[in-house]
């Protein structure tokens, strides 16, 4: 009988997946991304900031405030995206045990944690000159505070166990079983009457958004995704190398 582990080739989508989920690849392919995306980063946002506090116009409405939104609203994207990520990856490693997957989760959970809370900064900023007061229960913003908390339990809870791969199981069960909170948060403001504005006001296809405001956004969003790309790379570089030093001294030991 032949008991030797499967090879990339059986898992899902074929060699190819085994091969992006190998650390060895993705050291090699970090080494480029990496100051790529951070250079790239860099520049967006240092364009994104000079239009959004120069160049763009000052709102009818909101005045000077407004220029919170191009933070506020990244900040806010970037928030689901990074969790979003992280469930698809904790799926992927409890079910075919790709170690660079539930490395991955790990890595980003500070990203997206820091994301969440400038998100949640930003907000209460702007509610209070709009709203008159610094935070209310709204849907929107009780479920962003959800999806915090979420990062910070899951950061808690992979450190909890002395074996690191209970750990990054309980968390990658926990990123699972929060991602209800996803669609809750997108469609918060359309299920229940909330101060929060819609969300058609903040979208990229809404015609309510000024194109004069629009081109900063945009900028703002592709300077924080690529900002989340150099984060990435570098800690889950971090992460890798720090389980091969783990593994080194347990087998010196």
């Amino acid at each position: 009988m032949n008991t030797a582990a499967p090879s990339t080739s059986t898992l899902p989508n074929g060699p190819l997946l085994g091969r992006l989920a190998n650390p060895k690849r993705f050291l090699a392919l970090s080494r480029w991304l990496l100051p790529l995306s951070a250079v790239a980063a860099a520049v967006l946002l240092g364009a994104g900031l000079y239009t959004a506090l120069l160049a763009s116009p000052a709102d009818y409405q909101q005045g000077e405030t407004v220029r919170i939104m191009y933070i506020h609203v990244p900040a806010a994207w970037m928030a689901l995206f990074t969790y979003v990520s992280m469930a698809i990856a904790a799926f992927t490693g409890l079910v075919w045990k790709h170690v660079l997957a539930e490395l991955y989760t790990r890595a980003v959970a500070p990203v997206g944690a820091a994301f969440t809370f400038i998100c949640l900064t930003t907000g209460s900023l702007w509610g209070k000159p709009m709203w008159g007061t610094w935070w209310v229960w709204d849907a929107r913003l009780t479920s962003v505070l959800v999806l915090f908390f979420l990062y910070i339990g899951y950061i808690a809870l992979v450190d909890a166990f002395d074996d690191e791969q209970k750990g990054l199981n309980a968390g990658a069960g926990l990123l699972l079983v929060g991602a209800v909170n996803i669609p809750i948060i997108k469609y918060s403001v359309d299920w229940w009457n909330t101060l929060h504005q819609p969300a058609g006001a903040l979208s990229l296809t809404s015609s309510t958004v000024d194109k004069s405001m629009m081109l900063p956004l945009l900028l703002m969003a592709a300077g924080f995704q690529l900002l989340f790309v150099a984060l990435a790379c570098l800690r889950l570089k971090t992460e890798i190398l720090r389980r091969r030093m783990r593994v080194r001294q347990m087998g010196a030991a």
